[in-house]
C-alpha cells in the first residue's frame, strides 16, 4: 500500500499503523492508512476485519476507502460526491425510536483503564436500544452506520488510522459523527460518536453523560 500510494503521489504524508510518520514535501496532504483493522479478529480466524484508507487535505478527511476482502465490501466517499457501497449509494438509516436500533462500539480488553467508563456507557444506553454489537473493527463499524447498517457507534482510545476513512463516509451518507468531547476533533481526541441525524442529539447526550 505505501509504495504504491507513494509512487501515484510522492509529495504526500503519510500516517500509518505498522509504520513511522513521513512528512511529504507537500505539507497540506497526507495518506492515513489502516493496512489491517481488526488484527485480533484475523488472528483467529474471524472474517470481518479491513483496509483502510484516507486521504487528508489541510486537516480535513477529503477522500476514503475502506475495503472489506472477505465480503468484497468495498465502501468509497469523496467530499461532497455521496457515499457508496459497491457502486451503490448508501445512506444512514432512518430509524427515529432508539428502542428499534443496533449501536456498535468497541470494548476494552481487561485491565484497560477505560473498561469501567465503558461499562458504564453499555448500561446507560443498551436498555434503550434493540442490542450493542461489538465487532471489533472501528473502519467498519464507520462504514457500516453510513449503510444504515447499524444506526449509530461509539468509542474512546482509537487512533487517527482507525476512524479517518470512516469519518467522511459516514458524513457523506448523510450522518453526524463528532469526538465524544464536545469541540473536539475525533482525529485527534482518539473519541468518536456517529449516527443517523435522527437521534444523534439523544445518543451522544447519553455517552457523554458520565
Amino acid at each position: 500500500l505505501r509504495a504504491d500510494l507513494t509512487a501515484a503521489r510522492p509529495n504526500y504524508g503519510w500516517l500509518a499503523e505498522e509504520s513511522e510518520p513521513v512528512a511529504g514535501p507537500d505539507p497540506t496532504r497526507r495518506w492515513i492508512v489502516d493496512p489491517l483493522d481488526g488484527t485480533t479478529n484475523f488472528l483467529h480466524g474471524i472474517p470481518h476485519w479491513a483496509i483502510s484508507i484516507a486521504l487528508e487535505h489541510k486537516g480535513e478527511i477529503v477522500a476514503a476507502v475502506i475495503y472489506d476482502p472477505a465480503k468484497d465490501e468495498m465502501f468509497v466517499a469523496e467530499k461532497g460526491s455521496g457515499a457508496y457501497l459497491n457502486d451503490r449509494r448508501i445512506r444512514v438509516s432512518g430509524r427515529r425510536e432508539m428502542i428499534g436500533m443496533i449501536f456498535g462500539t468497541g470494548i476494552p480488553f481487561g485491565g484497560s483503564p477505560l473498561l469501567p467508563l465503558t461499562l458504564k456507557d453499555l448500561a446507560r444506553l443498551t436498555p434503550r436500544t434493540a442490542g450493542i454489537r461489538r465487532l471489533g473493527v472501528a473502519s467498519l463499524d464507520l462504514a457500516y452506520v453510513a449503510a444504515g447498517r447499524l444506526d449509530g457507534y461509539w468509542e474512546r482510545n482509537i487512533h487517527a488510522w482507525d476512524i479517518a476513512a470512516g469519518l467522511l463516509i459516514v458524513r457523506e451518507a448523510g450522518g453526524f459523527v463528532e469526538a465524544i468531547g464536545e469541540g473536539d476533533n475525533p482525529l485527534e481526541s482518539g473519541e468518536v460518536i456517529a449516527s443517523n441525524p435522527e437521534v444523534f442529539e439523544t445518543f451522544a447526550g447519553i455517552i457523554r453523560a458520565t
